[in-house]
């Protein structure tokens, strides 16, 4: 595990942000952090939004990469923080630096309210089409050194039996790292056309669909408790929708953990609902972790 944890930034606070979060991740994993700007942003914001007046290219390659940096090492003195700047557009040099990382932290907002519905898109398509895990920075910021990743738990929403349980197994590694317990959520709910008025048969379909997400849940869970014996599984069985489930659980905790398949040969974001909704809406970081089917 020493690749190197990978940040982007834009200028914007949302990404200092960022930077404080992944200063702090990169401390706790003992891996080194690396600052990546892509200078084509400002070129690619100006087009889509001309009226706006962006600082030169040049003074944001100087200055911005450089402050990150510094930030990155007054945080948290010790950790190696290294810089890059490349001439390109956001959505491939992050995927391409993703490959290359441990998790690639981003922020979830950009400078301006028109740029924050960009930046907005550049976070959606990066994490719908990253080989890697990709950590939107979400909630409320804290400037104590430590103190984002210090405390809470790992949520995790549980995916079905058919995919590889890899963003599981990331929420136990991460709470291993922290010491703290994973809360695993599964939602269930019972389709509209199996409710019946009839006295002999209320709650059975219900139950049935409960006790599938209850095996589900253990199923998803069993070899990442195997593989991390030490860190204390919580189970959460809520009937309902899942990203509401997930919303809710995210109130408290440090990170919510959430899958992404991929599948090959396909154009588009690769992103569900239910994760599109937390990145939007968690009260906390969210992962974004790619499973396999």
């Amino acid at each position: 595990m020493d690749r190197p944890l990978v940040v982007g930034v834009d200028g914007s606070e949302s990404s200092l942000r960022a930077v404080d979060w992944a200063a702090d991740e990169a401390a706790l994993r003992g891996v080194p952090l690396h600052v990546v700007y892509a200078s084509l942003w400002q070129r690619y914001e100006r087009a889509v939004f001309p009226a706006s007046q962006g600082t030169s290219e040049r003074i944001l390659t100087d200055v911005l990469v450089v402050t990150a940096a510094r930030r990155a090492r007054q945080r948290v003195p010790g950790t190696k923080v290294t810089t890059e700047v490349v001439p390109a557009g956001p959505v491939p040099v992050l995927r391409r630096a993703a490959r290359k990382a441990s998790a690639l932290v981003l922020g979830s907002r950009g400078r301006g309210s028109a740029a924050e519905l960009l930046l907005g898109s550049v976070s959606l398509a990066v994490a719908g089409r990253a080989d890697g895990p990709v950590i939107v920075v979400r909630g409320p910021h804290d400037d104590r050194p430590g103190s984002r990743i210090r405390g809470g738990h790992i949520v995790v929403g549980v995916p079905d039996l058919t995919a590889d349980p890899e963003a599981v197994r990331f929420a136990f590694r991460e709470a291993g790292r922290r010491g703290v317990p994973v809360e695993a959520v599964r939602a269930w709910h019972a389709p509209a056309h199996e409710a019946t008025d009839h006295l002999l048969l209320t709650g059975e379909p219900a139950q049935a669909h409960r006790q599938r997400a209850v095996e589900t849940l253990e199923a998803g869970l069993r070899a990442p408790a195997e593989e991390f014996p030490g860190v204390e599984p919580r189970r959460r069985i809520v009937e309902g929708p899942a990203r509401t489930a997930l919303l809710d659980a995210s109130a408290d905790a440090a990170l919510l953990v959430v899958g992404a398949r991929h599948p090959q040969g396909r154009f588009g974001l690769h992103i569900g609902r239910v994760t599109h909704a937390v990145l939007h809406h968690a009260s906390c970081p969210v992962a974004v972790v790619p499973e396999r089917a």
